[in-house]
């Protein structure tokens, strides 16, 4: 097995074991991360990369989108607007080739991602499941 199948394997298997609050991290660190390499890809004027790392955070923003359930939780209407905001300036950051808007993006969503990594290690301390240490109405809002 050569090493980039290892790693293949390895990722794969991380993410099937993976409880379900370490995945939504998972997610926002991929997340983060391609918004990183898209901003550097389009200050380079790397356009091809730029653009395959903007696509791949919509996918990321399309599948929280679609696994979250708003009404389960307060906070769920307005996180659902922050991922909708998110996907249509990401559309015109790569159309537009506009680094600008990206950033604006990180911006928006670093902060959910530190704050989903914080919720995320309380799940242990609480003695919970983490969909019920992850949200006042029991889940992660997320399912």
């Amino acid at each position: 097995m050569n090493l980039q199948a290892k790693r293949a394997e390895y990722a794969r298997n991380a993410v099937l074991s993976a409880s379900p609050a370490r995945l939504l991290t998972m997610l926002y660190d991929r997340l983060l991360l391609d918004l990183a390499r898209a901003e550097t890809a389009q200050q380079e004027a790397n356009w091809p990369v730029a653009s395959e790392n903007l696509l791949h955070a919509q996918d990321i923003l399309a599948e929280l989108s679609g696994t979250l359930k708003p009404g389960v939780w307060e906070g769920g209407e307005n996180l659902q607007a922050i991922y909708a905001y998110s996907l249509k300036t990401l559309m015109n950051a790569n159309i537009g080739r506009n680094a600008v808007l990206t950033r604006e993006c990180i911006d928006l969503l670093e902060p959910l991602r530190a704050t989903w990594h914080e919720a995320a290690a309380l799940v242990p301390a609480l003695g919970a499941t983490p969909s019920a240490a992850m949200t006042p109405g029991g889940t992660l809002g997320v399912g």
